[in-house]
């Protein structure tokens, strides 16, 4: 099988060159169609319901009393469909929920942009997809005044802090996270994994012709990138069931691993949402203004300004008009409070 690029700077960790990527194969599908009655070398497999053989003095269980009804509910009728259920976290990701920091009221994980994009590719390779939301003031904000907007981050796979004052508070909290990581930084990162892996990408979100503009320099950045499609979906789309159809539609027929979603928060993560039982082995994420960014339709802030958390300050003076009221009535207030708060806890605690 072909490879990608090859990887000199070992950025992807122990998932770089000298591994080539493998076809993934569904977990379930390489299972016998009943595990635990599967045949050992040398013997004959046992019949369906051996394993709830009678034991001395005992009368064998009817096949299926495993499945009886527990006390208070009713046993499932025969045939009737069974719900998809997340599989259960492995070693791997039980210790990473551990160490999950609270910010804000939403839960950050304390990992770098590398430690976030081996954890996707290790999942791909598994046949296993997720979602990455990206909090910052803005998103903390909204979250701790709907709780139905806190479950819908709480439900994300990763969440990783976009957001200088989040990687402040955590730090004044005596619980740090390594640094800010935005989805204009994942939609290169990403892409650049996946073209090394042979997994296509999909762009949703931005004006007409912004998400073609930022595949162009994409696949010019990374020349195996694969980009199975793009789409920017008019405004209101999400209030019809026509409009989210046909989003599902194409999504689903163009068969990505990897999708950037920038529509904004919430919008886009309850698509998001919405998408993850059509697509369970496709990672999502969303990025909000990344598409834009990496077309060149929208500059990003200069270097300096991003690593001393100033970026607000100048998409305030490139876009006044549009961000002057969440920037100065709405985010910044809040992101006072919130460090003043976290230097309170810190002095007294």
């Amino acid at each position: 099988m072909a490879t990608g690029p090859k990887d000199p700077a070992g950025r992807f960790g122990p998932f770089g060159p000298g591994r080539t990527a493998k076809p993934v194969q569904s977990v379930k599908s390489a299972l016998p169609a009943d595990p635990a009655q599967a045949a050992r070398p040398g013997k004959t497999a046992a019949p369906a319901g051996a394993a709830q053989a009678a034991r001395p003095g005992k009368t064998a269980a009817p096949a299926g009393a495993a499945q009886a009804a527990r006390p208070g509910k009713s046993a499932a009728p025969a045939g009737a469909a069974v719900p998809r259920q997340r599989p259960r976290p492995d070693k791997a990701t039980r210790r990473r929920l551990r160490r999950r920091v609270r910010v804000a009221g939403v839960a950050i994980d304390p990992m770098t942009e590398t430690e976030v994009v081996d954890h996707a590719v290790a999942a791909l390779k598994r046949g296993e997809g997720g979602h990455i939301v990206t909090p910052n003031v803005d998103i903390s904000r909204a979250v701790a005044r709907d709780e139905a907007l806190r479950r819908l981050v709480e439900g994300a796979d990763l969440a990783v802090a976009d957001g200088m004052p989040l990687v402040w508070a955590a730090r004044l909290l005596g619980t740090p996270v390594p640094g800010r990581i935005t989805g204009a930084d994942l939609i290169w990162s990403l892409s650049e994994a996946a073209a090394f892996y042979r997994y296509p990408i999909y762009l949703l979100g931005g004006p007409p012709g912004v998400a073609e503009q930022a595949a162009v320099r994409l696949v010019d950045r990374y020349p195996g990138l694969l980009v199975s499609g793009v789409d920017a979906p008019p405004y209101g789309f999400e209030d019809t069931p026509e409009g989210y159809e046909r989003i599902r539609e194409a999504i689903v027929a163009a068969g990505p691993r990897v999708v950037f979603v920038g529509l904004g928060f919430p919008k886009q993560d309850r698509l998001i949402a919405a998408l993850r039982e059509e697509l369970p082995g496709t990672w999502f994420i969303g990025c909000g203004s990344a598409i834009a960014f990496a077309a060149g339709a929208v500059r990003r802030a200069p270097e300096w300004m991003q690593r001393s958390g100033l970026e607000w300050l100048f998409r305030l003076l490139s876009e006044p008009g549009r961000l002057a009221r969440r920037y100065l009535v709405d985010d910044l207030p809040f992101a006072l409070r919130l460090l003043t708060v976290c230097l309170f806890k810190r002095l007294f605690s």
